[in-house]
């Protein structure tokens, strides 16, 4: 094929490459799958049954295992499915047997400002529009697991408020007495709607439902959503869901989904999004997608049981973490691997001119309008002050005990001058570097990157975590916060102070993990603070309790669960060609 990426927009690209597709029944021999562990789910797609090729391979030798993550992005992206892409195809090239692993994107970015997350020019995975909307399914049974927990609560909640002791008792319900003002979970849509933030619901008369405030989340936010993407088993699923705490009674007891007798329902819905889906890449490697959280609001991870699958099937599984360093590799080292029971043997820290020059003084970058020639045009004294935010996410990862590998994603506007900065500042800094353009050449640009990654992973690690679950919760936030966050100390809001007090007092919840919530935009709290900012105080506005993930959530500063849609989306582009079916537009 003889694609030119500087010329085609990325679904052109992959409406070219899919001509050429290999069969999945091809991409399933390169896995070793055996007879019924690929379940076809159309052209290009298949999934995976987990149970069946877990029992048959729980005991084989683990290969190599990559994570991807990224320093501070700017607000289009800084390309780690695009670099994930590329260092797929670039092991493929020289001679290894790699595997991605890849979350599933959200509706909501797909359809707003940032698009799919398939990767892009030379570095993506196809079929491209099966893969940005909707795939096989997994994120309507999430939406409509998590909804009917709230369909549960809420007729619960009408029942008892029209029905005394007696009628309850009648037909087998137990009086819950669920607190209106402590509901915990808000209805899930997949699409960035910020009109449905806050809003009232029951209104009208007694037979239309309880009157009171709620409002909507996004469906990657939902907890469901962690679960998926930190079960390990059909089983563990099930318990999971019935541990989630949907609300809290007047008496201040839990309510969960067990006490609502729906976490069976739900877990039916559920039942066939276990199973990981699988892709392929441009150029024909296999590629896992499963689970889809995003890590500024949730863990930002793809499912274990993609990574403990596919790290048994290839000489090389390439993971990715949701944005950089600070959130998603945070999260990938303290909450997944700990689920997972896999230590990474590599790193890798994406890194664009784009975002270093942004992050040394250059001009607000915005999606939908023209970059500022600042970007397209040398300047390395910017560069070099900007290089201070790559220089906190390489000791961010050399505090896990992994040495990192730095790629230098390669835009064809930049210099060879300014390569050999960043180059330069890494390797003072302790960590492998390569410039890899795989965006433009695919494998054969990426090779010098893989080369670097098998080299990096065949050195001794000491991998450890950052914290230990008996650490107090708060001084795990502190030691995030001024650790990996730069940030001279945390300061909590009273109903914060009030949260985790409580849940460090249950035993149930003392021991579990940590996820927090805080902008993508910035080492800080404030998306206006870029490169590595010094001086600050990370504030604690609240606590979310997620029991059935199995982690606190604390909440940093002023961020929402439900993003909103820009003045130019991308569903102004995306159409259907009627003659051919083709889906275009799709960035």
């Amino acid at each position: 094929m003889n694609l030119d990426p500087t010329q085609m927009a990325d679904w052109q690209i992959a409406e070219a490459a899919e001509k050429n597709i290999k069969p999945m029944q091809e991409i399933g021999e390169k896995l070793g799958l055996q007879e019924g562990e690929l379940i076809p789910m159309g052209r290009g797609v298949a999934k995976i049954d987990y149970n069946k090729t877990w029992q048959r391979l729980k005991d084989a030798p683990v290969g190599k295992y990559v994570d991807v993550t990224a320093i501070t992005p700017t607000p289009l992206g800084e390309g780690k499915t695009t670099t994930t892409m590329g260092l797929v195809e670039g092991l493929g090239v020289i001679g290894k047997k790699p595997i991605g692993a890849i979350r599933q994107p959200s509706s909501g970015p797909t359809f707003n400002i940032k698009g799919s997350a398939a990767g892009g020019g030379l570095a993506q995975c196809i079929p491209l529009a099966p893969f940005s909307l909707g795939l096989t399914g997994d994120f309507d049974a999430i939406t409509n697991a998590h909804n009917l927990s709230m369909v549960a609560l809420t007729a619960r909640m009408q029942h008892e408020n029209n029905y005394d002791d007696e009628r309850l008792k009648k037909i087998g319900i137990k009086r819950l007495d669920v607190d209106p003002e402590r509901v915990q979970i808000k209805w899930a849509i997949d699409f960035c709607a910020q009109s449905l933030r806050n809003i009232t619901i029951g209104k009208g008369g007694k037979m239309d439902g309880y009157e009171m405030e709620s409002g909507f989340q996004i469906s990657v936010s939902s907890e469901l959503m962690a679960i998926l993407a930190v079960a390990n088993s059909l089983a563990d699923l099930r318990n999971r869901i019935g541990n989630i705490v949907v609300a809290y009674s007047r008496s201040g007891k839990e309510v969960t989904t067990a006490d609502l007798e729906v976490d069976g329902a739900m877990t039916a819905l559920m039942i066939d999004a276990i199973n990981p889906n699988l892709v392929q890449t441009i150029e024909g490697n296999p590629v896992f997608v499963h689970a889809g959280p995003f890590a500024n609001i949730a863990i930002g991870q793809n499912s274990v049981i993609a990574d403990i699958l596919g790290i048994r099937m290839g000489d090389y599984l390439v993971t990715e973490s949701g944005f950089a360093a600070d959130i998603g590799f945070e999260k990938f080292w303290n909450l997944k691997c700990r689920y997972s029971g896999l230590k990474p043997d590599a790193v890798v820290i994406v890194a664009t001119v784009r975002a270093l020059k942004m992050h040394g003084g250059g001009p607000s970058v915005k999606p939908g309008k023209p970059l500022d020639s600042a970007y397209t045009e040398e300047n390395l004294e910017m560069l070099e002050k900007g290089c201070a935010n790559l220089v906190a996410h390489i000791n961010i990862v050399k505090q896990s005990g992994v040495s990192p590998v730095v790629c230098i994603n390669g835009f064809y506007t930049d210099t060879s001058a300014e390569h050999d900065l960043i180059r330069r500042i890494a390797k003072e800094q302790g960590a492998r570097c390569a410039v890899s353009e795989h965006w433009l050449k695919g494998g054969e640009g990426a090779v010098e990157l893989a080369e670097e990654v098998v080299a990096a992973c065949e050195e001794e690690n000491n991998f450890d975590y950052l914290y230990e679950l008996d650490m107090p919760f708060k001084d795990r936030v502190l030691t995030i916060a001024t650790k990996i966050y730069g940030a001279s100390g945390v300061e909590w809001s009273r109903e914060a102070e009030e949260k985790i007090a409580l849940f460090e007092a249950d035993p149930d919840v003392r021991k579990m993990g940590m996820c927090m919530v805080k902008t993508h935009l910035s080492l800080s709290h404030n998306p206006d603070f870029k490169g590595a900012p010094t001086g600050w105080i990370l504030p604690i506005r609240d606590v979310l309790i997620y029991k059935g993930a199995g982690f606190v959530v604390p909440v940093a500063g002023d961020i929402k669960l439900l993003p909103g849609t820009g003045s130019n989306p991308g569903y102004r582009q995306i159409d259907v060609d009627v003659n051919t079916g083709k889906v275009t537009g799709l960035f």
